[in-house]
């Protein structure tokens, strides 16, 4: 299994640091990268080739971190073994994008930031992990 965030835009000060902590800790479980690209527009070329696509986006499934937990496993059970979540910039993520993604993915009904967006996904990520391996992080 691998997971990869693919984002619009680069994070600075406290949103960076907390991204770092969270995919740090995941990477105790799985491999996991993170792609920063300049625009929405370049977002498609960052994915890997083969990955599942996960974009996020406000009208996606709004899911438990249980249910993602269980989506991650059997995302990461097709194909390459490669997930790759998708956060547009400010202006979303480009609607041909969206079409080829294999799901789509609401972090909440709130209006969030895209940079505490990839923060609350960095979390979401790491908590899936502790779930998939029973430990008491999550609290499920």
């Amino acid at each position: 299994m691998k997971l990869v965030v693919v984002a619009a835009g680069k994070l600075r000060g406290p949103e960076r640091t907390l991204c770092d902590e969270y995919f740090a800790r995941t990477r105790r479980y799985v491999a996991c990268d993170e792609r920063e690209v300049r625009n929405a527009e370049d977002l498609g070329a960052a994915i890997p080739s083969g990955a599942v696509i996960v974009v996020l986006e406000p009208g996606g499934d709004a899911i438990t971190s249980t249910e993602l937990s269980k989506r991650v496993e059997r995302w990461s059970s097709r194909a390459k073994g490669i997930v790759a979540f998708v956060v547009g910039g400010a202006e979303g993520i480009p609607r041909d994008l969206v079409t080829r993604a294999d799901a789509r993915l609401s972090l909440s009904t709130l209006t969030l930031p895209h940079r505490l967006a990839r923060v609350v996904l960095a979390e979401q990520i790491y908590r899936a992990m502790t779930i998939l391996r029973g430990e008491p992080y999550a609290r499920e």
